[in-house]
């Protein structure tokens, strides 16, 4: 009569260590890549500093940016409807919004989040603490307004905003 031995198998580090890696395969879920942001079309006066600082303002915010030398920016603006009265020294295209002046990048992102109806937003004038325009020692305060079809304006945000996550 045949015996034989029953052995057990022996776990060693590297049986341990494969088994470890094949859960850990086991577990992992797909990782979905980031949505790149889309391109900001920027239109300027050729010898206007200050929305070349406003772009790479946008471009550290992640956007890839396209900077366009024109004699009257506020023709875009015209063309895309927003009213003078919201009018800046550059304005911005970006996935079907309008974007005028110094805008800071987190509004800009909030609306392509959101994709209210509107034209875009728009921050008059040139408010000497906003993106691109600042000035040290300073923290002018200024809104960012949402501009709709009819021209119409609402509060989109204040600036500067407290500190603290927003709401």
């Amino acid at each position: 009569m045949k015996t034989t031995t029953e052995t057990r198998p022996v776990l060693d580090r590297r049986h341990l260590l494969g088994l470890g890696l094949l859960a850990l395969a086991g577990a992992a879920r797909p990782v979905r890549a980031a949505t790149p942001l889309p391109t900001v079309q920027v239109y300027k006066n050729p010898s206007c500093g200050c929305c070349g600082a406003w772009a790479d303002h946008m471009r550290a915010a992640g956007f890839a940016v396209e900077v366009h030398a024109v004699d009257f920016p506020g023709a875009i603006r015209r063309q895309h409807g927003l009213p003078d009265r919201f009018a800046s020294c550059h304005t911005a295209l970006v996935d079907g919004y309008v974007v005028e002046g110094h805008v800071p990048a987190a509004e800009v992102k909030r609306l392509l989040a959101s994709r209210p109806r509107a034209v875009g937003l728009a921050v008059p004038s040139m408010p000497p603490s906003s993106p691109g325009m600042d000035v040290p020692g300073r923290n002018d305060p200024y809104q960012v307004l949402l501009v709709d079809a009819q021209g119409r304006e609402t509060v989109w945000a204040n600036y500067p905003q407290p500190a603290g996550p927003r709401g």
